[in-house]
């Protein structure tokens, strides 16, 4: 009997956990036994609530949003647990719950085991070649971050770390995953909670202290949030990007859902309002600002585009270059990108330095995770340029003053207004010593309008190939009209029987072509896309009034099928008053939109000419710019391929 026992558990204890592996891996939601609760009546109600049904109140989320959880409710369960959900759902008070579900969040780090102790150069911060980001221009100028406030959204960072600890910002940490104020890294054989760590020291190793390397902003304070080291749910993530706000400057967030090519998946309910809070209320109202590393999908073909974080206009999303300027292995190319710092690449080329765990250094940091917090290292020196610049301002900035050159990969293209800009790289490399200059004497972008304008009067069958044409005024004469562009969406409703052998590409009228999506081969799906917003960040600066263009494209022979059934064009910008010229970047006497790319001479019209479709037809068109006044640029050596 006793063996038949044994025997029963031992079965139980196999088998449990494979049926949860097998569920997550077809899709299905693992459910927690937390709840995240809408009580607009406040905490002490809130408490009362919880006490009453037998919950146990974790805390506020975000605004009025509060964090239960029920210690009689399997904390992972394949369905979800209704009775519980019932009664709550049955207060007056309660406005609005939802049982947490598991979310597969992966740490964006190609990782490889540190082999060699010693610290080399940083090169990627000061090289004689000049193929660096430019930082020590900005250390020059007397920004070093100071003032400034980092939290690093990961596993935890090691606080007591000799190269962190006179940087460490108790205000800007907290353990999400264990309830407590102490962000500290659970320690494991394998040193898997060695990411945050990680990339704390790009944004904010101490300097001159005969340790390790040097942080970007070496004087900014550093924070950590612990929130990848359990079960993430939509509460764990909402927390994290909210907590602190009118503290923490930055929020570094180097994961995402898995970059396995099949996946879509983005911020849900609470964590798309943490962001929208941010940017409004954040920072005392200029706007919390969110840097993302794309993504390490590279080797799957996968797309930036379908992951909701990179691909949300409130984050700042950064892709990878190697030491010898090339697209890593990892690296995913979409058009939500808008810049791109240095990382690892092949075996012959250099990674980047910076502390970890057991108070070490490393000289292997890898991946789109090592790229996001340079960028926010360099953000952080922008900051302290100029403590007034908004969330859009930051990314004006990073559009102005990124460069191309130096960077290979042959989809660079020229945008309406003169900028080069790539699915792989966006504008750019980051360029410390322009931002700074630029930041100091800027004057703040209008604020943000958005023009949401109803494309698809009926259903439409994909086939082969699908194309939607309309003819927009921006909502000109409409309190939302919009003149000059910053993010442009296209929210797509479509069914398709194979999703991964779809590309979609969506034409500006001043002829700036973005992918929106790029065939995956390993996405099986037949779920197709659900009111997804696409976004590209190609187009900025360019006059949205006139015809965009909407191709939908069967990439394989296989008789696929399908339907659009919606299409929102969603066009995010400022209003009609002109451009502010003293934000213009100011190089060899000129004054330019894009550093060292064109000038600008308001006198004659601009002609565009570009090649508009490769799958659908072939055909050029030569057009004006639907804005005036017209501009005329002096081509320099970067804009030559505009013809």
């Amino acid at each position: 009997m006793d063996r038949r026992l044994s025997w029963l558990l031992f079965w139980w204890a196999m088998t449990v956990p494979l049926a949860f592996l097998v569920s997550e891996g077809r899709g299905q939601h693992i459910y927690t036994n937390t709840w995240a609760v809408l009580v607009p009546a406040g905490l002490q109600e809130a408490e009362r609530m919880a006490r009453k049904h037998g919950f146990l109140n974790l805390g506020p989320i975000i605004g009025d949003y509060y964090h239960f959880s029920h210690r009689a409710v399997a904390k992972r369960s394949l369905s979800p647990h209704r009775s519980w959900h019932s009664s709550l759902s049955r207060e007056p008070q309660v406005l609005w719950l939802e049982q947490q579900v598991a979310k597969r969040r992966t740490k964006r780090d190609a990782f490889t085991e540190p082999t060699d102790p010693k610290f080399p150069q940083q090169w990627y911060l000061s090289n004689s070649n000049r193929k660096d980001l430019n930082v020590q221009v900005a250390w020059q100028q007397g920004y070093t971050g100071r003032g400034v406030v980092v939290s690093i959204l990961d596993d935890g960072i090691e606080k007591n770390h000799p190269d962190l600890e006179a940087n460490y910002d108790p205000e800007a940490s907290f353990d999400v995953n264990d309830q407590d104020p102490d962000p500290q890294p659970r320690y494991t054989q394998t040193n898997d909670n060695r990411h945050g760590t990680r990339c704390a020291g790009e944004v904010a190793a101490v300097a001159n202290n005969g340790i390790c390397g040097v942080g970007v902003a070496y004087n900014a304070k550093i924070g950590g949030v612990r929130m990848l080291d359990g079960e993430v749910t939509d509460a764990v993530e909402a927390r994290s990007l909210g907590l602190n706000p009118d503290h923490i400057h930055i929020y570094s967030a180097s994961w995402g859902p898995e970059d396995d090519g099949k996946t879509v998946d983005g911020p849900a309910h609470l964590a798309e309002e943490a962001f929208r809070r941010g940017v409004s209320q954040g920072r005392n109202g200029l706007g919390s600002i969110f840097v993302w590393a794309s993504g390490n999908g590279g080797r799957d073909r996968d797309s930036c585009n379908c992951d909701g974080y990179t691909n949300s206009i409130y984050t700042l999303s950064i892709s990878s270059t190697t030491q010898y300027g090339n697209v890593p292995w990892y690296s995913e190319a979409c058009s939500s990108t808008l810049a791109t710092t240095y990382s690892s690449g092949s075996q012959n080329e250099k990674q980047i330095v910076t502390t970890d765990l057991w108070q070490k250094c490393t000289e292997s940091h890898t991946g789109t995770s090592a790229s996001a917090p340079l960028a926010a290292g360099i953000i952080a020196l922008a900051l302290e340029a100029n403590k007034n610049l908004t969330w859009r301002d930051m990314q004006h900035l990073v559009v102005q003053t990124s460069k191309p050159a130096h960077l290979n990969t042959n989809d660079w293209a020229t945008n309406g207004v003169g900028r080069k800009v790539s699915h792989s790289y966006g504008y750019g490399l980051l360029d410390a010593g322009a931002m700074v200059a630029l930041a100091k004497n800027w004057t703040s972008v209008g604020p943000q309008r958005k023009c949401a304008i109803d494309i698809l009067p009926e259903p439409r069958d994909i086939g082969k190939c699908l194309e939607v044409r309309k003819k927009v005024e921006a909502c000109w004469g409409d309190a939302n009209s919009v003149a000059r562009l910053e993010h442009v969406q296209a929210r797509l409703t479509l069914s398709y029987n194979r999703r991964g052998d779809l590309a979609i590409h969506l034409v500006s009228p001043m002829g700036t072509r973005s992918t929106l999506l790029a065939a995956r081969p390993r996405d099986f799906s037949a779920d197709g896309f659900n009111d997804w917003a696409f976004m590209t960040t190609h187009s900025w600066d360019e006059d949205p009034a006139g015809e965009w263009v909407l191709e939908i494209e069967n990439t394989s022979e296989a008789n696929n099928y399908g339907t659009l059934t919606k299409f929102v064009l969603v066009l995010y910008g400022t209003g009609p008053d002109p451009p502010d010229l003293s934000n213009q970047f100011e190089s060899s006497g000129c004054k330019t939109l894009v550093t060292n790319q064109a000038c600008v001479d308001f006198s004659f019209p601009f002609v565009q000419v570009a090649p508009v479709s490769p799958f659908c037809s072939v055909r050029f068109e030569v057009r004006p710019p639907a804005n005036v006044p017209f501009l005329h640029l002096s081509l320099s050596p970067f804009t030559s391929s505009l013809l």
